[in-house]
């Protein structure tokens, strides 16, 4: 992290930069012009991570700045969410007179919604005791008077929940609201506010579909939910169980009755299309009656594997999110023989550095 070019002044020189990097990245694919979604330029980060440094008496958080190759104190932070920013200050003000609390304390982890809630993690080098859980209690209690919070234990092969280890966010995307089950420790979209423009964007360029939606990587169901309203019926995947539990109880809060997860790897997905093997997570499920024209792929840095990749082209159009430029363009090498980027946006889910968060939709040519 460059903790000097957060500088919210210099936010759409950076933004601007980042369009003309895309752009020329993409040009052999004819890509149509990209659609730019900003950021805000402080507050924007729902989950942050920090290292914690014992000095005597004091206490305090720290990150590294890979620039200046040394840690920075930060008692504050400014692409955390405000509510993390305040937690921050009340949190390190409990911890510091409190040896059972603070004692061998390496880091602690933040979890804030746009809807209130915010999650704590507390992580040590000591196996925690029945002190230490009398003590976080207390602390929740105390924090409770500000905060709807919850908080987390992590110790090596321990991890103690005073309450629960989820919050729940809400997101009003266009005219609905979408409640989504967030696992402290499971992947989530950083950004809720740009989050929710991938949605509008998603939701858009899949107006008047025809059939049904196939998902890899669905993850918490974040896209699925909200893509739902577009298709007859959705098909999803996931292979994290935390993930597949947080979906099914998302589906069920958002009263979506046409999604279907299913908890398995985009390749084995791969291979039980192709009827090379037979699953038991499959038992009830007739793939064969899905008429999916669509296909909707987020997936990790790594890219689509090449199996998968085939899978994909099969589709008529295809909705690619991605968070890496550089595997993004690899896969579209070869989806590019056979399809047409229509769509292409960024969404600038990490202001101030060189990610980029893309989404394509191609369409058969």
């Amino acid at each position: 992290m460059n903790l000097a070019a957060m500088d919210p002044t210099t936010y759409d020189a950076q933004l601007t930069a980042k369009r003309i990097k895309l752009e020329q990245a993409f040009a052999q694919f004819e890509t149509p012009s990209v659609e730019v979604f900003a950021s805000e330029p402080a507050h924007y980060r729902m989950r942050a991570e920090f290292r914690v440094w014992h000095e005597g008496d004091d206490l305090y958080y720290y990150m590294f700045d890979k620039v200046l190759n040394d840690k920075v104190r930060c008692d504050q932070y400014l692409p955390a969410s405000a509510l993390i920013n305040q937690m921050m200050v009340a949190l390190i003000a409990e911890l510091k007179p409190n040896h059972s609390l603070r004692h061998k304390l390496f880091q602690v982890d933040f979890l804030s919604t746009l809807s209130g809630e915010i999650l704590v993690s507390l992580l040590y080098h000591r196996q925690l005791d029945d002190q230490w859980r009398s003590e976080a209690a207390a602390l929740k209690a105390r924090l409770s008077s500000q905060f709807k919070v919850n908080i987390i234990g992590r110790a090596r092969k321990q991890k103690i929940d005073l309450d629960k280890d989820f919050v729940v966010e809400s997101l009003q995307v266009n005219d609905k609201v979408f409640h989504y089950k967030q696992i402290e420790n499971s992947f989530t979209q950083p950004n809720a506010k740009v989050a929710i423009k991938m949605l509008e964007w998603a939701i858009d360029v899949t107006q008047r579909s025809q059939g049904d939606l196939l998902e890899l990587y669905c993850g918490n169901g974040n896209f699925s939910i909200a893509l739902a309203q577009n298709f007859n019926r959705v098909l999803a995947t996931e292979l994290a169980k935390p993930s597949v539990d947080a979906a099914q109880y998302n589906i069920e809060v958002n009263n979506i009755d046409n999604l279907q997860i299913i908890r398995m790897s985009a390749e084995e997905f791969s291979d039980a299309m192709a009827k090379k093997r037979s699953f038991r997570r499959l038992e009830g499920i007739d793939l064969d009656s899905y008429v999916c024209n669509t296909i909707f792929v987020d997936p990790p840095r790594a890219g689509i594997d090449p199996a998968t990749l085939e899978l994909v082209q099969g589709y008529e159009r295809i909705l690619y999110i991605s968070c890496n430029p550089d595997t993004l363009k690899d896969n579209l090498q070869q989806l590019n023989q056979t399809h047409k980027v229509t769509r292409f946006a960024l969404f600038d889910q990490f202001p101030y550095t060189d990610h980029m968060e893309t989404g394509v939709l191609l369409e058969r040519r």
